[in-house]
């Protein structure tokens, strides 16, 4: 995964690598909630199945956002599980307390080769697991505000975390991450895993044709089981 056109990446535009395709994109689509209005969608537009936590979670399901190239192809998308996450983390890591939020959010990017952008103008390079943990480890920030923290340092200090969650992802086979086997549709997957402060993100590969990665806070990542979403419509 190249690490070229750092700037233009940063700046949010979907022109020319694997870590464009990672990111979300200004245009989105999802339910309507608390973290936005939204709608289904977009979701149904998608030709890949999407991926949420198996039957074993009983709790609230929710919509999160979906993430549409240029052209408005279905790039990624997320579900959410538990309580919806507001911006501010009120848990101190130094604290014995329980999280006050407890959730997991699954993402799930689609197996694509390298491409052209949707004017022409740039390549897209083929996704990954680390496009998926890149997805899951900004998804974590973008819900992440540490407790003492001065309003006006959220943007210096986001746009810190992201340059780190971007290397990490960079380096699944780095010390920061550990393996993990999960249950995929049934059958035991290995996953990359990694804790902070915040909370956690893992990412792999499913036999599905597409990526998965999640990203959780209060709810332990040990115990999660994914499996495809049978009717994204009961969403809506």
């Amino acid at each position: 995964m190249p690490r070229s056109d750092e700037n233009e990446e940063a700046s949010g535009q979907m022109e020319t690598t694997s870590r464009v395709s990672a990111q979300t994109p200004a245009t989105e689509s999802g339910r309507r909630g608390p973290l936005g209005g939204r709608t289904v969608d977009g979701y149904l537009r998608a030709p890949f199945p999407w991926y949420g936590l198996d039957e074993a979670f009983t709790g609230h399901r929710w919509l999160l956002q979906v993430g549409l190239a240029a052209d408005g192809a279905v790039e990624h998308g997320s579900i959410g599980h538990g309580d919806e996450p507001s911006v501010r983390n009120e848990h101190s890591a130094n604290s014995s307390d329980e999280p006050r939020e407890k959730f997991a959010v699954v993402v799930t990017v689609p197996v694509n080769p390298s491409r052209r952008s949707a004017d022409g103008t740039g390549l897209l390079e083929a996704t990954s697991v680390s496009s998926a943990a890149w997805l899951a480890g900004v998804g974590l920030l973008s819900v992440t505000w540490p407790g003492q923290m001065d309003h006006t340092l959220r943007d210096d200090w986001l746009d810190q975390q992201t340059e780190t969650a971007w290397a990490l992802a960079d380096d699944l086979d780095g010390s920061e991450w550990a393996r993990l086997s999960l249950p995929v549709d049934g059958v035991a997957t290995p996953f990359h895993y990694r804790e902070s402060e915040f909370g956690w993100v893992l990412a792999g590969a499913t036999g599905a044709g597409v990526h998965i990665g999640a990203y959780g806070r209060g709810m332990s990542a040990y115990g999660l089981g994914f499996a495809v979403v049978k009717d994204i419509g009961a969403y809506a």
